[in-house]
C-alpha cells in the first residue's frame, strides 16, 4: 500500500520560511509526478506546485518567485521551499503524487495535510 507522509508545517509571522517536505513509502513501482496542494477554510483546494519525475516545473502565479519545489527520486521524496511567506498562504497543505504501484496500473495519492499558519 502507498502512503505519502508530510511534515514541516507550523506558525510563522508574515515575510517568514517554512519548508515541507512529502515522502511516498510502499509498494511503488514509479513515481511520476509530485506536487503540494492547499485549501483555506472556505475555499477549494488549488495547486501550489508540481514537478515531475524529469524535474520539470509548474507554480500556482500567486507563489512564483516565493516558493521552489524539488524533488530527490531516489528517496521518493518531496520538498516545497516556502519564503516570503503572506497571510493568505494560510492553509492546509496536501502533498499529491501520481503513483505506479504495477507497470501498467497507477493511481493520484494524497497525504494526510499539513497546516501552515502565516500570521501578520
Amino acid at each position: 500500500q502507498v502512503r505519502l507522509v508530510e511534515s514541516g508545517g507550523g506558525l510563522v509571522q508574515a515575510g517568514g520560511s517554512l519548508r515541507l517536505s512529502c515522502a511516498a513509502s510502499g509498494s511503488m513501482i514509479r513515481v511520476v509526478t509530485m506536487g503540494w496542494y492547499r485549501q483555506a477554510p472556505g475555499k477549494q483546494r488549488e495547486l501550489v506546485a508540481t514537478i515531475t519525475n524529469g524535474s520539470s516545473t509548474n507554480y500556482a502565479d500567486s507563489v512564483k518567485g516565493r516558493f521552489t519545489i524539488s524533488r530527490d527520486n531516489a528517496q521518493n521524496t518531496a520538498l516545497l521551499q516556502m519564503n516570503s511567506l503572506k497571510p493568505e498562504d494560510t492553509a492546509v497543505y496536501y502533498c499529491n503524487a501520481y503513483i505506479y504501484y504495477s507497470i501498467f496500473r497507477g493511481a493520484d495519492y494524497w497525504g494526510q495535510g499539513t497546516q501552515v499558519t502565516v500570521s501578520s
